[in-house]
């Protein structure tokens, strides 16, 4: 019984493990992959770092995006405006 519930705990540790990180890279990619679409659409790019604070904002006419990394984690606030003509 005893080595069941250790096997059970283990494993459970291990899945927890490995969520975490996959989410964490996941965000990353996201930010990156939303730099990369911004500068193909030929946004206006202001990077600024202090310390360990990194801010990044994008704007082209119908977008505007902020992305702020501070210890590893990143904040993406995204503002799009809709022209109903």
């Amino acid at each position: 019984m005893r080595k069941i519930l250790y096997i059970s705990l283990c494993m459970l540790f291990m899945a927890t493990a490995f969520t975490s990180c996959r989410e964490t890279k996941e965000e990353e990619m996201t930010a990156e992959e939303l730099v990369e679409e911004m500068e193909a659409e030929g946004a206006e790019i202001k990077k600024k770092v202090d310390d360990d604070e990194t801010k990044i904002k994008m704007e082209t006419e119908n977008k505007e995006v902020k992305i702020k990394t501070e210890d590893g984690e990143s904040k993406i606030k995204i503002k799009t405006e809709n022209d109903d003509a």
